[in-house]
């Protein structure tokens, strides 16, 4: 993210102690009159949220961290911030849960991922430590949570250097039970300046032994390997991973830096090698998904959630003194080689009363939902000569919403954001384009909230999500073009008032 020039380096890096004893509850209270507070997705109480971590299942209750740096809407000291939830949806806080309070994580506590163990969660997240000439020393650091969400660090970190031939980006790692043991995936640049997932071993979470780089036949162009996780899903190993810098030879992508995955049919953790593994493929489609993390829970599900944001990138949430949101829960699944994501079942719960929508319409024609406020589910399905654009946070003169243009017969979905209200990053382009089979009835279920909006394709074929802005009078539902649709729209409980 871009910083604003008043936030100096001394500024974003000082102790939260240091900072005036009424500054955060002035923040907090500007923050409170932003006019893009969501109403059912994750949001800070002030300040940065970014990456999704240590997303896990104990005692008998979803556990998620986030990266968060609560002073302002830059990324600067950072901690981990601490919900859990009884359903995947209304998440209780518990405030501040790992702070940068030792010498391995003075300058920030970054991403990483736990697992439950007896009868506590094992945490690994990495340290950011930086020495007087600004030189970073990155510390993979254990801790363990109890039953009471009372944390206590490992003293000294478990991985205390970097390996040789590696460069100070040494980060996130995720840890995952492997025979008798634990192995743990870790992003990396070498001094070559090519990025690389590095595998660990354990047997005892105290000593952990470097196998070497995973064996990627895809991502080589990349100089930094950030976020990597692991998880099974319907029989297949699946690797999801941010390659920043990768070329676009490699993957076409628009974003400033994509959010991929690979799957394969397993992988030999002995040789660190992929065995018959798939093309390099972006996960979401749209304009601001990065760090995904994935877990297979106990339920037997595979799930996962994403950070709607991008590093390096300003949005205009910023001026209200927060910025970032998370994504929903997602499940995970494959069939005939493709991964589908679709939003957890659990998000059912809140559904107020439906709006039946059963129209034809043919051009000229519009039809329009006047919702008391953008917080809302669109499930519906479009026949097979449809050819529909839902304007979206639209206002009364057509002339500022968001279009999520579906061509069914050419097998399309276009969502432009160029006239959405506020501009968000326009140099990465206001479009992105999404495909599927075309010429059968396609099945659409559009989640929008405020500020975002969320796009399941085809029972989650593919997925599109992205930040919107909408100014004042921007709060329609429109739906033009010609095409058979039927289906409901939801409105969606306020969880977060």
């Amino acid at each position: 993210m871009t910083q604003d020039s008043k936030w100096t380096r001394q500024l974003r890096y000082q102790s939260y102690e240091d900072w005036p004893s009424d500054y955060l509850g002035q923040l907090k209270e500007k923050v409170a009159h932003s006019p893009w507070r969501q109403h059912y997705h994750i949001q800070p109480e002030s300040g940065l949220l970014n990456d999704p971590n240590g997303f896990s299942y104990y005692n008998g209750r979803w556990q998620l961290f986030y990266q968060y740096y609560p002073m302002g809407p830059v990324h600067g000291l950072k901690s981990w911030y601490h919900l859990s939830s009884k359903d995947l949806v209304h998440w209780e806080s518990h405030g501040i849960a790992l702070e940068p309070d030792s010498p391995y994580d003075s300058h920030g506590v970054y991403s990483g991922s736990a697992l439950p163990v007896g009868n506590q969660l094992f945490i690994f997240y990495t340290g950011n430590a930086r020495d007087d000439n600004w030189q970073r020393h990155p510390y993979q650091v254990g801790a363990w949570m109890d039953k009471d969400y009372q944390f206590t660090k490992i003293d000294p970190p478990l991985i205390g250097t970097v390996e040789e031939g590696y460069t100070d980006h040494f980060r996130d790692p995720q840890i995952f039970p492997y025979q008798d043991g634990y192995l743990m995936i870790l992003g990396a640049q070498t001094e070559a300046l090519k990025g690389q997932i590095l595998v660990y071993q354990s047997d005892d979470l105290k000593d952990w032994n470097f196998l070497g780089p995973l064996q990627l036949t895809s991502g080589d162009s990349a100089y930094m390997m950030e976020c990597p996780n692991y998880v099974k899903v319907d029989g297949q190993d699946l690797l999801i991973f941010c390659p920043q810098g990768l070329d676009q030879d490699e993957l076409n992508y628009q974003n400033i830096y994509p959010n991929t995955y690979l799957s394969s049919e397993s992988i030999d953790w002995e040789n660190l090698t992929l065995s018959k593994p798939s093309a390099l493929k972006n996960l979401d489609d749209g304009f601001d998904v990065y760090a995904t993390q994935a877990f297979n829970a106990p339920d037997g599900r595979a799930l996962a959630v994403s950070w709607l944001g991008l590093p390096d990138l300003t949005y205009p949430d910023a001026d209200w003194g927060w910025t970032s949101v998370m994504s929903l829960v997602k499940e995970l699944h494959f069939d005939q080689g493709h991964l589908y994501q679709r939003p957890v079942k659990e998000m059912e719960s809140l559904r107020q009363t439906p709006i039946a929508i059963e129209e034809t319409l043919e051009s000229g024609q519009a039809w329009t939902y006047d919702p008391e406020d953008n917080a809302y589910e669109i499930n519906c399905s479009l026949a097979a000569d449809s050819k529909l654009d839902f304007l979206v946070m639209s206002d009364e003169k057509e002339a500022a919403a968001l279009h999520i243009d579906v061509d069914v017969p050419a097998g399309r979905l276009k969502v432009t954001r160029t006239e959405q209200g506020e501009l968000v990053n326009p140099e990465y382009g206001p479009v992105r384009k999404s495909h599927f089979k075309g010429g059968e009835d396609l099945q659409l279920q559009i989640f929008i909230d405020a500020s975002s909006f969320e796009i399941f394709v085809q029972d989650g074929y593919r997925v599109l999500s992205g930040r919107i802005f909408p100014k004042k009078g921007q709060n329609q539902l429109i739906i033009k073009g010609s095409g058979r649709l039927g289906g409901r729209i939801y409105p969606l409980e306020n969880i977060n008032k």
